[in-house]
This record gives C-alpha cells, structure tokens and sequence, in this order.
C-alpha cells in the first residue's frame, strides 16, 4: 500500500481527498505507478500525460523511471501558482512559509541589517486582487506542499545569493484565505547597486512561480477556480 499526497485540483478530482491509497508493491517505477493512477483515476492519469501534473518523490521531482521504496513520500503536484519593530536575524527567517501577514517595514530592516554594505534594495510586494481574468474574485485560497515548498524557496534563495552579485535575498509567501487587498508574497533584494538589486528581485518572483509547490484557488461569483497559469 502506498500513500500518495494530493493538492489542488488533483485534490477535487479524487473527491476532495487530501491523498489517496493504492495497493501496489514497492520497488516500482513511477511510470508503472501512473499506469495504475491511469486506471483508477483517469483524469488524474491524464494530466500527468500532459505533463500538467509532476510527480514527487521524497520532495524532488521524479521522471518515469525513478524507483518508489517502501517509506518514501509521494505527491502528486499540479502547476504552481506560486509587529512594527525588527524581529532577531536568522536564515530559517529569510525564507518562510506563513499564514500570518507580514510587515513590509519590519522585513525590509531585517535585510538591511544583514549588511552595512547594501546601498540598494528593490523589493516586490504581491497582492490579491478582486479581479482575475475576466472574473471578479472574492477572495483567494493558497495551498502548500508543507516542506517542499521551504525547501524550493531555501533553493532560490541560495541561487540568487550565487548567481546575483547581492548580499541578502529575502522571500515570505503566505498560505490559508486571503482577503481582496491583502498581502501574499514579498521578495527584498539587498546590494550594493540597485540594478543588482533588481534583476534578483525580478529573477526571483519568476522563478518562485515556476518551481515553488503552492497553489491558488480563486473564490468568485460563480464558484471556485483552481489558477494554473501565473503571469
């Protein structure tokens, strides 16, 4: 038996299940688990063909002939949506994951102190909006694939910091209800210039979309909508 973890739409596909059980035995090939998913959950099955759902194994992205063993977690990911006075310094603060809003002012001070040399700073601040393609929205749901999205976020960071000529690079995105207006994810950019301090930026909230598990369920008028394209 193994335990596979759903989000998003897979989630509503399955019944609004969190995850899903199937007898198989372990030492199989992930190709041969998505011949079963293909049985039992067709629609399931066939995003995968798409390649519009990935499948996960021990929190990295797995291909078809990746081994599943007994005791190694399973996921299966739809695309990526993606106090006023300074709090004490660490790394495991520079990345998080939270359902608590955030104080741009107090994030901002704390890259800042990382560094007497920063002399730059360029920051994206991302919002919900009540309105998304032609819709009007009421509110928004985040999603997350608890660990693996601190895990890709850490990813970034540590990529930003080697690949940008900065000095600090900071990232929160929020999960649970959001309310029209409020805060969902912040990205600060410290360094010495400010052109270096933009590119990271701009690097990082793309690349946050692209490979970061969390997703967007949009409330509207006429219902839910699962979000899989992030401009």
């Amino acid at each position: 038996m193994v335990t596979i973890k759903l989000f998003g739409m897979t989630r509503m596909m399955a019944g609004n299940q969190p995850s899903i059980n199937l007898s198989i035995a372990y030492s199989i090939r992930v190709k041969d688990l998505v011949d079963i998913l293909d049985v039992e959950y067709p629609q399931i099955g066939e995003l995968i063909h798409k390649k519009k759902v990935l499948v996960s194994v021990n929190q990295d992205i797995a291909h078809e002939e990746t081994v599943i063993h007994e005791g190694d977690e399973i996921a299966l990911l739809p695309p990526f949506a993606g106090g006023s006075s300074p709090v004490p310094v660490n790394d495991e603060m520079l990345v998080r994951v939270q359902r608590e809003d955030f104080s741009i002012d107090a994030e901002v001070a704390r890259v800042r102190s990382r560094s007497k040399r920063i002399g730059g700073i360029s920051m994206f601040l991302g919002a919900a909006r009540d309105r998304s393609r032609g819709r009007d929205v009421d509110s928004i749901t985040f999603e997350h694939y608890e660990g693996m999205a601190q895990k890709k976020l850490r990813e970034i960071r540590e990529r930003a910091l080697k690949e940008f000529d900065i000095l600090e690079l900071l990232i929160i995105h929020r999960y649970g209800e959001i309310s029209i207006g409020q805060n969902i994810v912040l990205i600060v950019a410290g360094a010495e210039h400010r052109a270096d301090a933009f590119r990271a930026c701009r690097w990082a909230i793309d690349e946050l979309k692209q490979i970061t598990p969390i997703w967007k369920l949009e409330h509207t008028p006429e219902g839910e909508v699962w979000v899989e394209e992030h401009p």
